[in-house]
């Protein structure tokens, strides 16, 4: 946590005059400042908090303080042509979270599914750190745990190498609505600790049957949660008009691709998957600050001391003074 501050401390200057510069606008152009209040890591959120604070007293501009998943939720209304009507389903796939949710307004939303343990993201970290991979790709530039195993997955094995076949891996909570990521994890685990240490470093091919046998079966199991939660609607009458796709974890084309072939599955009403643009699904100001405009727009603002919230149920929104205007 330590070095997370740090490298926030140590960026946010930086951040901040890179975002003026891109964006051809001074201080005096901004009409107000928006940052995460929960959600998080308390350190790193008040790094982002006092950041705001300190703009917003010298600048004389309002703030507003928005929720991290709620964010993520509302990302789509941006950056689809024709953005998804409530209500709608919202799946946040993080290196934090994993949530299944149900959006009635962009301040109601209903929890339907979370995580007993692991998010998805920090599973796909372990498991990338346990087949060794590089986070970084053949030009030196970052990608992260998530691409890194998803290439993997894709990948060929070198001529003359073969793939091979691995049992596949349980669905955790068949038939319930409750995510766990630590199952998977833990087979990677226990597969590899009947192998020498550095046998995954020396068979591409078994490690390649590993990527694709935790990246199938943690898709598995998000798919399955979704059409549980397509049934839970129904059964109470909610006509969900999308699936919305959001979070890092989200940027996988084979979630992507499995998704999309589930919610095609009855023909006579199909649901539209609808996911941001991969470099809007991992953390990113362009979310926060939109999320934080039906806000402004109502003038419904924080004052300046306002607490921050390390932990912040999305369905607590509901019941606190954040109604969008229109």
């Amino acid at each position: 946590m330590a070095i997370a501050i740090e490298h926030h401390q140590k960026n946010m200057p930086t951040a901040i005059a890179r975002a003026l510069h891109e964006a051809n606008v001074s201080m005096n152009d901004i009409d107000g400042v928006a940052f995460t209040r929960g959600p998080g890591m308390a350190g790193c959120l008040a790094v982002a908090a006092n950041a705001g604070r300190g703009i917003a007293a010298a600048t004389n501009k309002p703030i507003v303080g928005v929720h991290h998943m709620q964010a993520h939720a509302l990302t789509s209304l941006l950056t689809e042509s024709d953005p998804p009507k409530f209500p709608f389903l919202t799946l946040l796939v993080s290196g934090g979270h994993t949530l299944l949710l149900l959006a009635y307004s962009p301040t109601k939303f209903k929890i339907l599914a979370t995580t007993v343990d692991s998010a998805i993201g920090q599973a796909i970290d372990s498991v990338a750190r346990l087949l060794k991979l590089s986070w970084h790709d053949e030009h030196g530039n970052l990608i992260g745990a998530g691409a890194a195993l998803e290439r993997l997955a894709a990948s060929s094995p070198p001529p003359g190498v073969s793939v091979p076949t691995i049992k596949p891996f349980p669905v955790a909570f068949p038939n319930l609505l409750s995510f766990s990521f630590a199952g998977p994890k833990g087979e990677v685990n226990r597969m590899l600790g009947k192998l020498p240490p550095d046998a995954v470093e020396k068979d591409e091919g078994l490690r390649i049957a590993i990527a694709r046998g935790f990246q199938e079966a943690a898709v598995a199991q998000l798919e399955e949660k979704v059409k549980l939660a397509l049934r839970w609607c129904d059964k109470r009458g909610v006509k969900v008009n999308g699936l919305v796709a959001s979070g890092g974890v989200a940027s996988n084309m084979y979630l992507r691709e499995r998704l999309t072939l589930a919610l095609r599955e009855n023909p006579e009403d199909p649901i539209p998957l609808i996911c941001p643009p991969p470099h809007l699904c991992t953390d990113n100001a362009v979310m926060v600050g939109w999320a934080g405009l039906y806000r402004f727009l109502a003038k419904d603002h924080d004052p300046f001391d306002i607490d921050l919230k390390p932990t912040w149920s999305l369905e607590d929104l509901s019941s606190e003074d954040v109604t969008p205007s229109g």
